[in-house]
């Protein structure tokens, strides 16, 4: 740990720095844990090597990961944390993920996954760089958080956000193909068992199916092709002391402007129409569902 004058903060210091991602660290009496800003996870190694150092420098030389997917550098004196941030800017880099205001964004890795629908990366990145950064100065009722997961596997939990979104790829089925093969591959391609052999011809349950899209392609008669590939939103999800299934908007968006459009309106919703202390989940039931989508939707 760097060298540091022993400083024991008060009620209101340990207030300031939490407001600049350092949290205190309830085993220590001066001592905070700091928080990193990545790009949803993503860093360089030369990033990571900076921050490595700052752990040696300021901290304790360890590092964690946090659920938003911030590098937290453990055990930061008080008397480091100005020193630590300094060192951090010189290399593009800094600490936060606190506060009443748009949370760290949170993605899948969908861009390189063999499951992924969506390009993840580019799109939490837009999402990082116009709601992250540009909503920085915006005080919200309470926090915001959004993901953004490449499949219906839901591996960052989408649907337990304020706002999520999940790839999409919605499959057209023209069953007058279907030859009723013993072997149906369809019926083995799916992983939820929303598509089976009923009576020699393959049945399809489209309102049990999640949209993953592993039985396009696979007939080879051609009864499964591909309709829509795009992303499904839920609203109004939330993880915590009290937990709360997000809601998905009655349509699947094909356009990437549209989906950052109902994340800014929904934003300015909150802003606007939540109460102090309130999460966008107990916004959307205090105002009901239907208000809020027609809002998020509208032309």
């Amino acid at each position: 740990m760097g060298n540091s004058a022993n400083i024991r903060p008060s009620a209101e210091d340990i207030k300031r720095v939490k407001a600049l991602g350092f949290l205190h660290d309830k085993n220590t009496e001066d001592c905070f844990n700091g928080r990193v800003i990545t790009r949803n996870g993503k860093i360089t190694a030369d990033e990571m090597q900076a921050i490595s150092e700052a752990a040696r420098r300021f901290g304790s030389g360890e590092i964690t990961m946090t659920t938003r997917l911030t590098c937290e550098v453990q055990k930061v004196p008080y008397a480091n944390i100005e020193p630590m941030r300094a060192f951090l800017r010189e290399h593009g880099l800094e600490t936060g993920g606190t506060g009443a205001k748009v949370r760290p964004v949170v993605s899948c890795k969908g861009t390189t996954c063999q499951y992924g629908l969506i390009d993840t990366y580019a799109l939490s990145m837009e999402i990082h760089e116009r709601f992250f950064v540009g909503w920085n100065d915006q005080k919200l009722p309470h926090k915001f958080k959004i993901a953004v997961g490449g499949c219906p596997n839901n591996c960052v939990k989408p649907d337990l956000n304020d706002i999520g979104i999940v790839g999409q790829r919605v499959p057209a089925y023209d069953l007058d193909k279907c030859r009723g093969c013993k072997l149906c591959q369809i019926e083995k391609a799916c992983p939820i068992g929303v598509s089976a052999l009923q009576d020699g011809k393959i049945v399809h349950t489209a309102e049990q199916c999640n949209h993953c899209g592993r039985c396009v392609g696979k007939c080879p008669f051609g009864v499964v092709t591909e309709e829509t590939r795009g992303y499904l939103m839920y609203i109004g999800g939330r993880w915590g002391k009290r937990t709360a299934m997000g809601r998905p908007l009655d349509r699947v968006f094909t356009d990437k402007d549209e989906v950052l459009t109902v994340i800014e309106r929904a934003l300015t919703l909150f802003r606007d129409q939540g109460q102090p202390g309130e999460r966008f989940c107990d916004t959307v039931a205090r105002l009901g569902f239907e208000t809020v989508q027609n809002q998020l939707l509208a032309r």
